[in-house]
């Protein structure tokens, strides 16, 4: 079994390594059964304590996928439909070119408001990186910020996918409102002690008794810093702490039909695609994907991939799952830098006995990654270094004098000859490289560089 997954814990190992985080932990199902779990790195780097499969992190938006659970579960008791305006439970006054919101609208990211950011807000100014301060302390204060953005919609609802974490604040309201109890209270009781994840929870409270609680990590520098998370202020859209035991169940109450949280049919409508996220990257040859009701979907060598990420600026999450194979991963980090949904992928290509490497996502990584070094002109009369920047590239022109950079973005990642663009002069221009006689070459404006050497690492 071991063996199995060495080349797993080699990528684990290494993207942690190139991108700082402190630790990661990852569960792998098949059915009923967990067959592999296991913890990498430092949970809590000030005490020495590594990461095991009990820790526990925020699992971000990852949270999302219980919220609609329990709108499927009030709908399956005929206390709501998800066809009801949102107006029949809360105040909510925007109404995009005169049609109601409802709530499959907020469920699937299609109200027609574009994304407000009152998240990225919360968390930003919470962690120090940004002065502007959001008063947001329930579902009142929501109410009056949303209901301010009437003129900022941009699509009639159910027309156009924008992802909307105030929407989800919602949702959680309409639960407290039809249930009667609170929001955390009521994911507590109907899903995850039923699910039997006994180490999961939203309050802060809970967090401070639990002696496997990961610390959050903020980058500053290249150095750790340790957080904490904004606690009360993003529960139904982001807030749930868990761990990949606990995570594993939950996966596996979608790969058995519901273990009795909901009918088959609700996980089914959730799954469905109710709409088209933004069109697949032509460059990098990434799958159309879409969006149902807090849960997303995409091929996945030819078979259905469901799941959903969370990022909460200090941790971050994937779960994914393949319902027809029985098979599922979830990732958590306490930390950013990376995106977990390609260790998870890489995880179930594994399973499913698949070249991980030809995951459009790592396929790009790789392409990009070559490519970064030292280039020279003819007999060395000028020079650039090559380096990555996310998912694009950069040449970097220096002298003693001055400094200048160009992004290169994708236009087409073969791998032979990939193809960028960059725009100079008033007009887009293309930039080439060529892998010739065992080099690489590159071709911007009037010159041909040859590469000389790689980057340090």
């Amino acid at each position: 079994m071991a063996d199995r997954f060495a080349q797993l814990e080699q990528f684990v190992l290494e993207r942690m390594g190139r991108t700082k985080l402190s630790s990661v932990t990852i569960a792998l199902v098949e059915g009923d059964q967990v067959i592999y779990q296991r913890g990498f790195g430092l949970a809590n780097r000030e005490k020495g304590i590594p990461a095991s499969p009990r820790s526990n992190y925020c699992i971000g938006s990852v949270t999302k996928s219980f919220t609609s659970l329990a709108i499927m579960q009030l709908q399956e008791q005929g206390l709501l439909s998800v066809d009801d305006p949102v107006e029949r439970f809360l105040p909510l006054r925007v109404r995009p070119f005169g049609e109601d919101i409802r709530i499959r609208h907020l469920m699937s990211h299609t109200s027609g408001l574009p994304a407000l950011a009152y998240l990225e807000n919360v968390l930003r100014y919470h962690h120090g990186a940004f002065d502007r301060y959001l008063p947001m302390g329930g579902v009142d204060d929501m109410l009056s910020f949303v209901n301010g953005a009437d003129d900022w919609v941009e699509a009639k609802p159910g027309e156009r996918w924008f992802y909307l974490n105030e929407g989800y604040v919602l949702l959680g309201a309409i639960i407290e409102k039809v249930s009667g109890i609170k929001y955390a209270d009521y994911i507590q009781e109907k899903i995850l002690r039923p699910l039997d994840m006994i180490r999961s929870f939203h309050q802060r409270e809970m967090a401070k008794q639990d002696l496997d609680m990961a610390v959050p990590y903020a980058l500053d520098n290249g150095k750790h810093v340790a957080s904490d998370y904004p606690w009360g202020q993003a529960e139904p859209d982001g807030g749930l702490i868990s761990n990949v035991q606990d995570m594993a169940r939950y996966v596996q109450m979608y790969l058995s039909g519901g273990k009795g949280i909901v009918s088959q049919a609700s996980l089914d409508a959730m799954a469905a695609p109710a709409v088209r996220t933004p069109p697949e990257d032509v460059a990098t040859g990434e799958p159309a994907s879409y969006y149902g009701f807090g849960l997303g979907t995409s091929d996945f060598y030819g078979r259905r991939l469901v799941g959903h990420t969370g990022m909460m600026y200090v941790a971050t999450a994937a779960m994914r799952f393949l319902p027809e194979q029985k098979i599922g991963a979830v990732v958590l980090a306490n930390g950013t830098g990376y995106a977990l949904a390609n260790i998870a992928d890489f995880a179930l290509a594994t399973l499913l006995g698949e070249d991980p490497w030809q995951i459009p996502a790592l396929r790009t990584e790789q392409i990009l990654d070559d490519l970064t070094g030292m280039y020279e002109t003819y007999r060395g009369t000028f020079a650039t270094t090559v380096r990555r920047k996310g998912d694009n590239l950069v040449l970097e022109f220096k002298t003693k004098h001055s400094e200048d950079a160009v992004t290169l973005v994708p236009a087409e990642l073969d791998a032979e000859h990939p193809r960028f663009y960059t725009y100079g002069g008033g007009r887009r221009q293309v930039v080439e490289f060529h892998r010739r006689a065992g080099g690489v070459e590159l071709i911007h404006e009037r010159y041909k560089f040859k590469r000389i050497g790689r980057l340090p690492s």
